[in-house]
């Protein structure tokens, strides 16, 4: 049995081919090095690390040099006033090539997600890191298509990420994420994936703690019936939920008649026949306190109440989670404020981390960071 001439190179052959690509061109960037061999950005990064460890090359970022070696000292016989060729500045051209690009998609530019942005855009000035910024539409279709061009066209070196996770769609993208050839942090969303269900890299908030809190604040404030209003669409419902749930299990507080109600949002035509039924349904069941995701649903709320003769918070007792616009409505809403910008810092220092190490084995980091209560004017 032979092997043919089109056949891959051995890995040792393979390496031998980088240092010989930097040898004649200087710098290269693990993308240029990967479509140069034909082989996965990931490889690449494998055979950068061996080089490394063995002195042969140097990494830099976003790609790989050839070590500069020494100016040698001058031989005795070098003619006077002759000097030997200038060397390239520690920080020449050739390093700028090399600059770290990642990109970042999240579901929408003008809600929750600006804060987010702002802290990614902060640590990324700080390490001279480029961000190439995408918007999407939470749909795992609009989300895949945005991804693959940041991957093919753009050739980042990582992904930050808030995907659709549910769903066929959603779960064919994480599959697609969990084997893309970059580094990929997910941002304010969880996923596992293979048969052992190993997570992947994700930087959260703990809803659950936050709702929580804003449940323990009520129940410290006299409150026996503590209700939630979630909107169906949200990613996050599921996690204020539970710890709406988990805290009134806890301090004992009932859940079979309190409002527990998961709505359309304010935008959707149902929303105002909706909410009337919601608050009939909370004078009815004696509910005296709302926790209420999101701040615009929360607004609406108290809005309907103020027509409708119930006071705030003397009837009813209203928290908002998001914080976003909560301090603007009358009465200001007391509010859980998820770590937005701190979830931007943490996943891009993260990412930055993997992209750095490069190391295949690397094992799996979740960050999760805890959110505030901002006491207001609608809970006391």
């Amino acid at each position: 049995m032979t092997v043919s001439d089109s056949a891959a190179p051995l890995p040792d052959e393979r390496r031998a081919q980088v240092v010989e690509l930097l040898r004649r061109r200087g710098v290269l960037r693990v993308n240029e090095l990967a479509s140069e061999l034909d082989v996965s950005a990931i490889t690449i990064r494998r055979d950068i690390a061996l080089l490394a460890s063995q002195g042969l090359i140097r990494r830099v970022r976003g790609g790989a040099a050839l070590l500069r070696r020494p100016v040698a000292e001058a031989p005795i016989s070098q003619a006077p006033g002759d000097r030997p060729p200038p060397q390239p500045a520690p920080d020449s051209a050739e390093e700028a090539k090399a600059q770290v690009t990642i990109g970042m998609v999240v579901p929408s530019l003008d809600y929750y997600w600006p804060d987010v942005i702002r802290g990614v855009r902060e640590a990324a000035a700080a390490s001279d890191t480029r961000v190439v910024l995408r918007g999407a539409t939470y749909q795992a279709a609009d989300e895949r298509r945005q991804l693959s061009w940041l991957v093919d066209s753009v050739g980042v070196d990582g992904l930050l990420v808030a995907p659709t996770t549910t769903g066929e769609d959603g779960e064919a993208l994480v599959r697609w994420l969990q084997s893309a050839e970059v580094p990929v942090v997910l941002v304010e969303r969880a996923a596992v994936v293979g048969p052992y269900q190993e997570a992947m890299e994700s930087v959260v908030s703990d809803h659950v703690f936050g709702a929580a809190m804003a449940v323990r604040h009520l129940a410290a404030l006299g409150h026996r019936r503590i209700g939630v209003i979630t909107t169906r669409e949200s990613p996050t419902t599921p996690h204020v939920r539970r710890g709406w749930r988990q805290a009134c299990g806890e301090l004992g507080l009932g859940l079979d008649d309190a409002l527990d109600a998961d709505t359309v949002d304010r935008r959707d035509p149902d929303w105002p026949h909706e909410l009337d039924d919601l608050l009939d349904e909370c004078v009815a069941s004696g509910t005296t306190a709302l926790l209420v995701h999101s701040d615009p649903e929360a607004i609406s709320l108290v809005e309907r109440c103020q027509e409708r003769g119930i006071r705030i918070p003397d009837d009813l007792a209203v928290v908002a989670y998001d914080d976003e616009v909560a301090e603007l409505c009358d009465p200001p809403l007391t509010a859980v404020r998820p770590p937005k910008a701190a979830i931007g810092r943490a996943a891009f220092a993260l990412l930055a981390d993997r992209i750095a190490d490069q190391d295949a084995y690397r094992p799996a980091h979740r960050v999760v960071i805890e959110p505030r209560l901002i006491v207001r004017s609608s809970s006391s």
